[in-house]
């Protein structure tokens, strides 16, 4: 049977493990997988980009954020790249607050804290485009399907069969599904690595990630 819905999924989950009587349980299985899946996969199709501005330093990472692949300035009236900000840990931010008497000008640096986003220096408001790693879209009796689904159904069907393991005690087939699982995350994470590295469109587009001081970029703003 072909997975690429949500239903479709909870109905090969319960075929995989001959039982009828596990409806209320099997979408918890899947949203333990979701959440694993979120911890594993790698894929390119996970890269997000926001816009935000940063009253007193600070701003409010996106709900949906999982790592930080850069953030860079951009001028608040031309919308044009200024400076990548480079990432500072807490000590070094901590010397630089502490050694820099003023503290206004364009952000050089950044770091994470308790959600957010603190940026040096930081005053005044700066406007700064994050690029980061998404969740996978959550599924859902509304939300039928995602691009991870869609495009690799056995992501979610071992991840969720390896929770469904423990639940009915088999540990013989936990070991089978977890490998299994391991083997499908490789993949896609593999197909991600050579999409970006071989495929030329790919290639330019990550080439606009660099952090070349000659080059010009346009940013439109929400909000």
């Amino acid at each position: 049977m072909a997975i690429s819905t949500y239903a479709q999924l909870q109905s090969n989950i319960a075929d995989f493990l001959n039982r009828d009587d596990l409806t209320v349980v099997i979408p918890t299985f899947i949203d333990l997988a979701h959440a694993k899946i979120n911890r594993d996969v790698r894929h390119w199709k996970m890269e997000a980009e926001e816009s935000l501005t940063t009253p007193d330093g600070v701003a409010t990472l996106p709900n949906d954020w999982i790592s930080t692949i850069e953030i860079e300035n951009i001028d608040f009236s031309t919308g044009e790249y200024v400076r990548h900000l480079e990432q500072m840990s807490d000590a070094e931010f901590a010397d630089a607050r502490q050694n820099t008497n003023d503290a206004s000008g364009d952000p050089i640096g950044f770091r994470h804290a308790q959600g957010k986003i603190e940026v040096f220096p930081n005053n005044p408001t700066h406007r700064i485009v994050l690029r980061y790693m998404q969740k996978v879209p959550a599924l859902s009796d509304t939300a039928t399907t995602n691009w991870l689904l869609t495009d690799h159904p056995d992501v979610y069907l071992y991840g969720a069969l390896t929770h469904a393991a423990p639940y009915l005690v088999e540990d013989n087939r936990l070991a089978i599904w977890a490998q299994l699982y391991s083997a499908a995350v490789m993949r896609v994470n593999s197909e991600s690595d050579n999409s970006k590295y071989t495929n030329s469109t790919l290639i330019m587009r990550n080439k606009g990630m660099n952090t070349g001081a000659n080059r010009t970029k346009h940013y439109q703003f929400r909000g």
